[in-house]
């Protein structure tokens, strides 16, 4: 048992080590921003790519009618506000909030669209 404790510990260290970091079960694994700029299906494609491509990204969503991009992250990624919001900025748009949920991005989509 203490053997295991240890490679554990030393699995844990290791990947810490290399940056490495760990998400918890029930972290936040959808990212929701509110975005000033959207106006058009080109918007939404150049967003949807340029995040697509962003290795901690499983899926995003853009909904122009609500100015609302949203990114589901891969289990165990991570991606800060700061880089999110860097790609957006750097894309020409405005970022107003990001909030972070455990709502799966297929029960955003559908809440979004019940939206009046």
């Amino acid at each position: 048992m203490i053997h295991h404790v240890i490679r554990c510990i030393a699995a844990a260290s290791l990947a810490a080590s290399l940056g490495f970091t760990a998400v918890a079960q029930d972290a936040p694994r959808t990212v929701q921003m509110k975005v000033d700029g959207l106006v058009c299906a080109f918007c939404a494609q150049g967003i949807s790519k340029k995040l697509g491509k962003m290795q901690a990204t499983q899926e995003v969503l853009v909904n122009l009618e609500l100015g609302v991009v949203a990114v589901a992250l891969k289990p165990g990624q991570e991606l800060s506000d700061e880089a999110l919001r860097a790609v957006l900025t750097e894309a020409g748009y405005t970022v107003q909030g990001i909030h972070r949920s455990a709502e799966p991005l297929d029960a955003l989509r559908a809440r979004l669209k019940a939206s009046p």
